[in-house]
């Protein structure tokens, strides 16, 4: 028995409403700007107090607008509904090979979070809880859930794969499709109840299945009650592993007072030319300071390999030993990968920020070990790409008993 099922009932995007998830952007008034160039935009619902129109507002003023949006667009056409149907998921590019997934809803109750607790659902990463109330508080609003936990099939991901890759072929016309930020084209198709349909949920959740992207919504829905959640399965094949960074805005101690506190915990640090880039592996760190950058090798402080993460380290002996603030500061602001190490420096040059922290991307290896094992990695720390698109498909909620 699988723990992957049809949705329900879907809303399938007509056109126009995909958008990149509410957790993808390092500044706030980009989410506006594509509101306002895009008034469908599924970011219009997803970040409510964002919307010009709602500008002001506290995200829990705001859901009154994000459900009148919905509604919205369910009445002048850019959803339609269907029923008892999964979604095939495809994402191309020039130069880079599809990635395929497919939207279906996964049992809540299979979440797991360490060793001793079961589950197909490995969710690893620590997590900021003011998000995640933001998220149960929009669900329990909408009635819906628009953006998908993004799983990765560790069991059967290639025949998945295969399974994907051959329906896609096969399947036609697309619904619908949507263009993101990167030029990559988001296309689906519906597949309803039939032998296709059994054969795909059986192979989505024919495995464990990790979080890669969505762990804020996976305890939402668990915080919220839900039996089940919104999720894109897809397959190692189908994603790779970016940077994720961070910029501080404010340094609460001299940039040379840091450098000292560094070396006094046995980091060995040494100044950097322009123009800094991310590290390819994992080892040293890059800090672009204002006027200088440094590279800098954190001393190993345990015997896991999970202490012993670039992202760990930073975590704890940069931000919480040598500046003293937690990982949810607001002074910290998290930066994927689609934002390069040019943006980052220049932050810091143009005097919005006062230290960036350019880190090398977590390895498949440690990843999927340090899931296996049912350990947590540290906050923000995988960026996985392609990502799923925001928007596409909708999951309308059961009503409450």
């Amino acid at each position: 028995m699988t723990v992957v099922h049809p949705i329900t009932r879907a809303w399938i995007t007509t056109g126009g409403t995909g958008a990149q998830n509410y957790d993808e952007f390092a500044d706030d008034a980009e989410i506006t700007a594509i509101i306002e160039a895009n008034p469908h935009s599924a970011l219009g619902i997803e970040m409510p107090h964002r919307a010009p129109e709602s500008l002001g507002k506290s995200f829990l003023d705001a859901l009154p607008d994000a459900v009148g949006r919905l509604a919205e667009a369910k009445a002048d056409g850019s959803y339609t509904p269907a029923e008892q149907v999964v979604v095939l998921y495809r994402i191309t590019a020039p130069g880079e090979p599809p990635a395929y997934g497919i939207f279906a809803m996964v049992d809540t109750d299979q979440i797991s979070t360490r060793a001793d607790e079961p589950g197909l659902v490995i969710r690893n990463e620590d997590v900021f809880i003011a998000k995640v109330r933001e998220r149960v508080a929009l669900a329990g609003a909408l009635g819906h859930l628009l953006s998908p936990v993004l799983l990765l099939q560790t069991g059967r991901g290639d025949e998945l794969h295969a399974a994907l890759a051959s329906a896609t072929d096969t399947a036609g016309a697309p619904a619908a499709t949507d263009t993101d930020q990167a030029g990559r084209t988001h296309a689906i198709w519906l597949v309803g109840p039939g032998p296709e349909q059994d054969e795909l949920t059986a192979l989505a959740g024919g495995g464990e299945l990790v979080v890669a992207d969505g762990n804020h919504r996976s305890l939402a829905a668990q915080t919220g009650q839900l039996p089940r959640f919104l999720a894109v399965v897809t397959t190692p094949a189908s994603v790779a592993i970016q940077p994720y960074n961070r910029l501080v805005s404010e340094l609460p101690t001299t940039p040379a007072e840091l450098l000292d506190r560094l070396r006094a915990a046995g980091a060995q640090v040494t100044a950097v030319d322009a123009p800094v880039r991310v590290p390819a592996t994992g080892g040293t760190v890059v800090l672009q300071l204002p006027g200088q950058a440094y590279a800098v090798t954190l001393p190993h402080t345990g015997p896991s390999r999970l202490e012993n993460l670039d992202h760990a380290l930073v975590e704890r002996l940069l931000l919480r030993d040598a500046l003293g603030l937690d990982p949810g500061d607001k002074r910290i602001t998290y930066v994927g990968g689609d934002y390069p190490a040019s943006w980052l420096a220049g932050e810091v040059e143009a005097g919005r920020a006062e230290l960036a922290i350019l880190i090398a991307p977590v390895t498949v290896d440690d990843f999927v070990a340090v899931n296996l094992a049912r350990e947590k990695m540290p906050r923000k720390s995988t960026w996985f790409t392609p990502k799923a698109r925001g928007g596409l498909v909708a999951a309308e909620l059961p009503d409450p008993a």
